[in-house]
């Protein structure tokens, strides 16, 4: 009988619990399908850990116990991107690290191999609302901001907290086939390949829902359709009010300027356009970023790349929930 594939996720006190169950729950169901997994729980001092849902988990193994281990995953926490990781934690996870072929983290766990240098000259990713944070923490990390997760050799990261299901059916594609990770989608009833990136939770998610009504229908009427006009002068004519008081109900509503916010979201519009297949011609005119030149522009001003190298970084990637075809197929969801 082969021998189990052994993977240890590394946990520790505060870490979110869905980093791990999630994950776990994945490689638990592979193995209903002819996968052979061993999934080891493993924290720095062993024991139990208390989750950040205030929840217990363990036994735990200690981290120089563990031995040797196929792939380890870090999970995540609040308190990494915000905190001084302690070095208790980064020593366990640099031995759990050492002791494996392959090295994932999913959301915030992605802070730690950033601390470990495991990420220098890799591309990752981490949850939207940190993304920004680990790339000025670590500005030697080639991070993917609306990757749901990103395949760089064998370093594995994934983005907030559902998006380690996600990450383990790749591990579980990568390990077992295609077939398997598409049963195991299907028992789970997720996608196996979920359409569109972080950017569907970005923008929209991260703006203060404004008290003011007619705001709200403005900022909806950019999103679902960013391409048309949405002039300063337009806006203001829609509510119907003057352009300066629309800019004054923008800063106290949404706390930026209309001009920005609409730039920020028809930047999103242009990456996923651009995933999709569209040329920069396309995707600069369906955005309402207009020509090619400013749609490049944008993506520099906020990216810090060409529309060209955007869509190349994620083309490199193996298999990325923010995928080349416009729509998901029917095998690519679970739905039964």
């Amino acid at each position: 009988m082969a021998r189990a594939h052994r993977v240890g996720i590394l946990v520790f006190d505060g870490l979110t619990m869905l980093d791990v169950s999630g994950p776990a729950e994945v490689l638990g169901t592979a193995q209903r399908f002819g996968a052979s997994y061993e999934v080891v729980l493993v924290s720095p001092r062993g024991g139990d850990v208390l989750t950040s849902a205030g929840l217990r988990l363990g036994p735990t193994v200690a981290a120089h116990e563990v031995g040797h281990l196929d792939t380890a995953i870090i999970a995540g926490g609040d308190r990494l991107p915000v905190q001084a990781i302690e070095e208790e934690l980064l020593t366990a996870a640099r031995v759990v690290s050492a002791a494996a072929g392959r090295v994932a983290s999913v959301c915030t766990g992605a802070f730690v191999l950033a601390a470990l240098g495991a990420l220098d000259g890799r591309q990752a990713t981490t949850h939207w609302r940190h993304a920004d944070r680990l790339a000025r923490r670590y500005p030697q990390v080639h991070v993917q901001r609306d990757a749901i997760f990103v395949m760089d050799g064998h370093v594995v990261t994934s983005a907030g907290v559902s998006a380690g299901i996600d990450l383990a059916l790749a591990l579980v594609e990568q390990d077992e086939g295609a077939e398997v990770a598409r049963k195991v989608a299907q028992e789970l009833v997720v996608f196996l390949q979920r359409p569109g990136g972080q950017s569907q939770f970005s923008v929209a998610a991260r703006t203060p829902v404004p008290l003011n009504a007619k705001i709200r229908e403005l900022l909806a009427a950019v999103v679902a359709e960013p391409g048309a006009d949405h002039s300063l002068t337009t806006m203001a004519a829609a509510i119907p009010t003057s352009t300066r008081h629309l800019a004054r109900l923008f800063q106290e509503e949404v706390g930026t300027t209309p001009a920005r916010w609409v730039e920020r979201t028809r930047l999103e519009a242009a990456q996923r356009l651009l995933l999709e297949g569209h040329s920069v011609t396309a995707a600069a005119e369906l955005s309402g970023l207009g020509s090619d030149e400013s749609l490049r522009r944008v993506f520099g001003r906020h990216l810090g790349i060409t529309p060209s190298e955007y869509r190349q970084r994620f083309a490199s990637t193996r298999r990325s929930a923010v995928s080349s075809s416009a729509e998901p197929t029917v095998d690519a969801l679970s739905a039964r």
